[in-house]
């Protein structure tokens, strides 16, 4: 049996290539929508790829399954119910199918979604019992699904089928089963996972402590909250459904000059604009995004810019482009209409509107809040982050709540915000200047820098 796990970096999606190179056959499960390396590792394994299995509608990331089917034909394949929009092969509880010596078997675990599916995986060649389990987002590595996404309707539900399939189904499998989930570290799709992309059912038994509850403490757990769902959320579930583009129908990308960039502006376009905190804050075009290529770059695109935009990249040069392109297609982000030419230096040396976004030093930030300034300095870390140390006199304001309601406050105004080291300060200071905000400041370094300089914290 041949078997590989591929690791989307920055939105946590692990997907797997099964298959026999005696036979000369393979599947895909839980495909990511760039789908080069499984065509490529099959090949060169002498495998040709017949089947993809979904072991849920994703919410997080567009599927490759529709690019798999057109270069290969291969056989789409859910679990009965599942509601899907376009042909595809059904599968049932228990039923088995095999791919030489590679033999797989589909159990219902729903609770992440409604019509969720683990898989059983038995390589015949080492024996007749299963070795390992793809546990889709039902368990993960240290965590398990998050049951909220298929609406609050829905809720209790989904807690007794998630409750159900992890006790019951995934719970009953011996302690010795390695598990695969389709998530790691960087998912929305649970709140804490390890990053360490594989386990057995014994260790997670044993110390995943929500595998350890009794029924009404695990239901008071889950009923807790959750991550915040992206924008992009219910973009990425209808396109799954329906069947995704394939990427050679997207739109053609076009290199634009600062002319054709205005008139894209001007006609509703948004800027994002993916350059450090520093070449972002010295100059950028007025109302741009900065979200910059790091490893949660896509968690917080879905998270700011609505996925029906039409987008613009400015970037600093040509492979950070094709970089933020795989990102924005892999959520379904396909409005892509550009990238500006030349940069923002042919934007300047062609008079067009400039704006800055000033990063404060921690040493000016400091000799502010002695002066009694500013009145509205925010903090947009996370709850934990914000309990575990902060700066005297900042406000609490958690960039996900900012994000969907800006601070109530005059738009004349200072304004000066932190985090951890400056990244999402930025992408918040952005967003507060795209929504009219005048004087915005982010601090640079955010409250690394400010510690790294010795000053307090409460």
């Amino acid at each position: 049996m041949y078997f590989k796990q591929f690791v989307a970096e920055g939105l946590g999606c692990l997907s797997y290539l099964i298959g026999c190179p005696m036979a000369r056959v393979a599947c895909v499960v839980d495909p990511r929508r760039d789908v080069q390396e499984y065509l490529d590792v099959a090949r060169q394994n002498g495998m040709r790829i017949t089947h993809v299995f979904e072991t849920h509608v994703h919410a997080d990331h567009v599927s490759g399954n529709q690019e798999i089917r057109s270069r290969t034909g291969a056989e789409i394949c859910y679990m009965e119910d599942s509601p899907i929009r376009f042909e595809h092969t059904v599968l049932t509880e228990g039923q088995q199918m095999a791919f030489g010596n590679a033999k797989l078997q589909f159990i219902k675990t729903p609770g992440h979604t409604p019509h969720a599916m683990s898989i059983l995986v038995t390589d015949l060649s080492r024996g007749k019992e299963p070795w390992l389990v793809l546990t889709g987002d039902c368990m993960f590595v240290g965590d398990v699904g998050r049951p909220d996404l298929a609406g609050n309707e829905l809720i209790d539900e989904q807690v007794q089928n998630l409750y159900n399939s992890l006790y019951s189904k995934l719970g009953a499998l011996p302690e010795s089963m390695e598990i695969f989930p389709a998530h790691g570290e960087g998912s929305l799709c649970g709140r804490g996972m390890s990053s360490k992309s594989s386990s057995t059912v014994g260790f997670e038994k044993k110390c995943n402590h929500l595998l350890n509850l009794p029924e009404p403490e695990f239901k008071k757990a889950m009923s807790g909250a959750f991550p915040e769902r992206p924008k992009s959320f219910s973009h990425i579930i209808k396109t799954n459904m329906e069947g995704a583009p394939h990427l050679d129908r997207c739109p053609i990308v076009r290199d634009l000059a600062p002319a054709q960039v205005a008139h894209e502006i001007q006609q509703g376009a948004i800027v994002l604009d993916t350059r450090d905190t520093a070449s972002f804050g010295g100059v950028h075009i007025p109302g741009s995004i900065n979200i910059g290529l790091a490893k949660q770059t896509a968690n917080w695109i879905g998270m700011v810019i609505d996925p029906e935009s039409d987008i613009i990249l400015v970037v600093s040069d040509e492979k950070a482009y094709h970089d933020m392109e795989i990102q924005l297609h892999r959520i379904g982000y396909d409005r892509i209409v550009g990238f500006l030419y030349g940069g923002i230096t042919a934007w300047q040396e062609e008079g067009l509107p400039i704006s800055q976004l000033w990063q404060i030093s921690p040493e000016k930030l400091k000799s502010k809040l002695a002066k009694g300034q500013p009145k509205y300095f925010f903090d947009v870390r996370t709850p934990g982050e914000w309990n575990s140390g902060h700066i005297q006199y900042a406000d609490h304001l958690p960039i996900s709540q900012l994000l969907k309601s800006p601070p109530d406050i005059p738009k004349n105004e200072e304004v000066i915000v932190t985090c951890a080291v400056g990244y999402r300060g930025n992408i918040a200071a952005s967003f507060l200047q795209s929504q009219g905000f005048e004087h915005v400041h982010s601090l640079a370094g955010g409250m690394k820098a400010w510690i790294n300089s010795g000053y307090p914290v409460i």
